[in-house]
């Protein structure tokens, strides 16, 4: 740490998750926050505390990041506390939510009420001419206001005085202040008005101006609840119990208990709380993970995950995973660590957040000093003043990135795509390159092992031995066809194949035919292996895959604004076989993962920026080299550890999918940033001109933030 911790009043430790390297995340709710600009400080705070820090301004949600030990980070949030805000664990944000909405129901309430009594006076005093209406008259009219519009200022106030405050207190500022500012003015000017008995006041004006925000803030705070309501829907599905099979019948178990090695009874219509292996053939839906609506058959022994209903007869089910350790429980990390933070977008938002406060202060004290100096009433330039308080509002811009990501995230969602990366889809919107691996990505992956019948039963289990201990996909074919034990010892060659030496020194491989020495056959489309041992003639093993059906159409669809490629390690003649059939015109065969690599760092040195679509071992370095990558949920860890973005469903629809979203998305962020400013741009020069009234400010500023909303909510329906 740069600075001794200090002792925290709040003790996070049973929140925090330590990694086996010694980092410790805590991931909490910061309530107090209502813009970009109070995030700016709250990581600025953190951060001189050493950690890794950073704020999901959609979703009021910080993560933090540090090494060191997990009873640390009440010490480390000490000093954000210190600044006014509060920090609550995820799992009481339902009801902290619920509660602020219903004070804001409440608030909208009160000064909706209080509107609607105004208006009767409003429209008496507006519509009659002085001279008809008796000044007894109209001053009870003004005090009748001022008792009903007052105290609906303190009451109906309370979320942005409180805000304001708790900023102001400890030395720090939020958009909240000068809406504070702006209703505190214009309510005192009214009544100093009221009791000189001048002809106008502005209770009218403040009581809409309240009412107005008061709205905007409710609008806020639930499309803030339904940006979260993916992760918390899936939070709520795996809540509950499951029911663990024992000795002469079943126990109840919280789902946060269940552990590896026991044993669930599975109830039809009843949800899976935990990955495990299946005992008996099962019906499963999996709608909820990859959505597919059809059933999907386990045979016996095959993987369920956590998240699946059983829709035939009842099963058991044998716990592989904690639920924290599960495939839902990685999908809800994935989802709560895609946040908006590093995109360029959101960058430009927080600095204009963070000069916001004072510079609008500044503005509005030299409108006010330039109409005095032009020699306007004091009322004229303080309430001229005001109106510039109000309507410099950065709501809109701080709102255009966060809700266009929270938006497009929501719908990958749906469709079993998972953010990993804050800026992937920024980065994919400008993809002009698609490099495919073959194996397990363009093609299904489910490998056949063809020849068992033409290979020696002693050589077929020795073969099968070392491709049981790699990972590789015709290697697994082979270990389903021939079970057996893997072999000790063996080792991988990365891009090669396996390796084993016996105990009587000989040595065994199964690999490429470059690996065994073997000459390859220029005019076979066949996948194949060879296996080979020391003193022996190398064995040739034949399997066969099949490409995935929605391959060709995505690859055509791509194809319309990006070029596309196929790199994969197996033999030119069966990589140039599966090129044809879905329709790729440039393909290499026998790439190593270097050569991968390599090829796509000629690519952008050229210029170009790739996508890299893999799932294996030998994928994973092309994977971190490319501008942006992604892996299908069935692809090896180090695989999805690398992609930026993860898909559930099988086939390769989901790539063309998410790029089409990718560049629908940045669309409309450009959109909103433009609306943002040009709004700034005609609406602050009128309000100090003094064109404009508090009234029709506090419209526009909350119009503004609509029109932003509403733009992003279009990607509601996808990309285009």
């Amino acid at each position: 740490m740069n600075a001794p911790l200090q002792t925290a009043a709040v003790d996070y430790t049973r929140h925090v998750s330590a990694d086996a390297g010694g980092v410790c995340r805590l991931r909490l709710i910061v309530e107090g926050m209502h813009c970009a600009g109070c995030a700016f400080k709250i990581e600025k705070a953190l951060r001189a505390e050493g950690v890794e820090a950073r704020i999901n301004v959609t979703e009021k949600r910080l993560s933090l990041a540090w090494q060191g030990a997990p009873a640390d980070g009440g010490a480390i949030l000490a000093k954000a506390e210190a600044l006014g805000f509060r920090f609550l664990p995820v799992e009481k944000q339902q009801s902290e939510e619920t509660a602020q909405l219903r004070y804001l129901t409440r608030c909208i309430a009160v000064a909706g009420f209080t509107v609607g009594n105004l208006m009767a006076f409003s429209l008496a005093l507006w519509f009659t001419p002085p001279e008809s209406m008796g000044a007894p008259t109209r001053i009870m009219m003004h005090w009748y206001s001022a008792l009903i519009t007052l105290p609906t200022v303190i009451y109906a106030g309370g979320p942005f005085f409180r805000s304001a405050w708790q900023a102001v207190s400890r030395g720090r500022t939020n958009m909240d202040v000068p809406i504070s500012v702006a209703l505190v003015l214009a309510s005192v000017v009214s009544l100093h008005e009221a009791m000189a008995g001048a002809d106008h006041v502005y209770f009218d004006s403040v009581a809409m101006l309240l009412f107005l925000l008061l709205i905007g803030r409710y609008l806020d705070a639930r499309m803030r609840a339904r940006a979260r309501g993916a992760a918390s829907d899936l939070l709520k599905m795996m809540q509950g119990t499951a029911h663990v099979a024992e000795d002469g019948g079943t126990r109840r178990v919280p789902a946060e208990d269940l552990a590896p090695g026991m044993r669930l009874h599975l109830a039809k219509g009843e949800r899976l709380l935990a990955d495990g292996t299946a005992e008996e053939e099962a019906v499963m839906d999996a709608s909820a993970l990859t959505g597919e609506t059809l059933p999907q058959i386990v045979a016996a022994g095959g993987a369920l995950k956590a998240g699946m209903v059983n829709l035939g007869q009842p099963l058991h089910v044998r716990i592989e995973k904690t639920q924290n350790d599960s495939l839902i429980g990685d999908i809800i990390t994935l989802m709560q660590k895609a946040e908006q933070g590093g995109a360029r977008y959101v960058r430009i938002a927080d600095r204009v957040a963070c000069w916001y406060t004072p510079v609008v202060h500044a503005l509005a004290l030299l409108t006010f000093i330039g109409w005095m100096w032009t020699g306007a009433a004091w009322q004229t330039a303080l309430l001229t003043a005001i109106t510039v308080l109000i309507i410099t509002c950065p709501c809109a811009l701080g709102l255009a990135v966060p809700v266009a990501q929270v938006m497009a995230g929501s719908w990958l969602f749906r469709r079993g795509m998972f953010l990993k990366s804050a800026d992937a889809l920024e980065r994919l919107e400008k993809v002009d390159t698609v490099i495919f691996d073959k194996t397990g990505t363009l093609t299904t992956g489910q490998i056949v092992f063809e020849n068992a019948q033409a290979v020696d039963e002693n050589t077929l289990r020795a073969a099968s031995a070392l491709a049981s201990a790699s990972r590789h996909p015709l290697a697994r074919a082979l270990a389903v066809a021939v079970p057996v034990k893997p072999a000790e010892g063996a080792s991988e060659k990365e891009g090669q194949g396996m390796e084993v030496l016996l105990a009587d020194g000989r040595w065994q491989r199964l690999g490429s035919a470059r690996f065994l020495g073997v000459s390859e056959n220029a005019e076979d489309e066949k996948m194949e292996l060879w296996f080979g041992e020391a003193g022996s003639a190398p064995v040739r093993l034949v399997f066969s895959d099949l490409l995935h059906k929605d391959a060709a159409a995505t690859v055509a669809r791509i194809k319309k604004t990006c070029r596309v490629v196929l790199l994969s390690g197996d033999r030119p003649e069966v990589v140039r076989a599966i090129a044809e059939k879905a329709g790729i015109d440039i393909w290499r065969g026998g790439v190593d993962p270097r050569e991968k690599y390599e090829w796509i760092d000629m690519a952008a040195a050229a210029g170009h920026r790739v996508l890299m679509v893999g799932d294996g071992l030998n994928d994973a370095a092309a994977l971190s080299r490319a501008d942006v990558s992604m892996s299908p949920s069935s692809a090896l860890d180090i695989a999805q550890n690398a992609a930026d973005i993860v898909y559930q469903r099988p086939g390769v629809a989901s790539v063309a999918e998410a790029l089409c979203m990718a560049r629908r998305t940045q669309s409309v962020v450009r959109e909103s940033f433009g609306l943002a400013i040009v709004y700034n741009v005609i609406a602050v020069p009128l309000a100090v001109l003094g064109f404009v009234t508090p009234l029709v400010a506090a419209v526009s500023m909350s119009l503004s933030s609509l029109l932003v909303v509403g733009n992003a909510l279009r990607l509601r329906k996808g990309g285009r």
